[in-house]
């Protein structure tokens, strides 16, 4: 649908551009205008990814509202301990498993890795392809650990 959106505003900025060669100033005003608004359609992603509490998420995965929760981190530190309810796709690996969250484009996604550096490119990537309710984890895995009375799930299944 983007590409499609992209072709759109490419064709109507093309028109626009000849309608400002054959009619003078007036046209330009509507080259102005039409290239405001392609820009805008181009950024329309690119809101500021917002933060999260801990306690806050523990709050929407006790009543059921938390929406999906990505661990961007790697399969081996997922096994050692994660957030209930957190699926694990490495950052280095979404753009290639885009459509395994296809379904969550328009939802809020939590965003955590580590410590935070991994989720900051995992945010981009989603936001590059669309993703626009993005959030993360304040505190990242090492916050979540520290807080010392939330949970964490191993890959055995047993959470402590």
């Amino acid at each position: 649908m983007r590409r499609r959106l992209r072709r759109l505003l490419k064709s109507f900025v093309e028109k626009v551009i000849l309608m400002k060669e054959r009619h003078g100033i007036i046209g330009g005003l509507f080259s102005r205008l039409s290239m405001a608004l392609f820009m805008a359609g181009r950024t329309a992603c690119m809101a500021q990814v917002k933060d999260i509490s801990s306690v806050e998420l523990m709050q929407r995965i006790k009543a059921k509202r938390a929406g999906l929760i990505l661990d961007v981190r790697s399969p081996q530190e997922y096994a050692e301990g994660h957030i209930p309810g957190a699926i694990n796709i490495p950052y280095k690996q979404l753009g290639s498993r885009l459509a395994e969250i296809a379904s969550h484009k328009n939802k809020e996604i939590v965003l955590y890795c580590r410590s935070g550096g991994c989720a900051g490119i995992a945010a981009n990537t989603l936001r590059a392809e669309g993703f626009c309710k993005l959030l993360h984890l304040a505190g990242d895995m090492n916050g979540w650990r520290s807080n010392g009375s939330l949970p964490v799930k191993h890959s055995n299944g047993q959470a402590c």
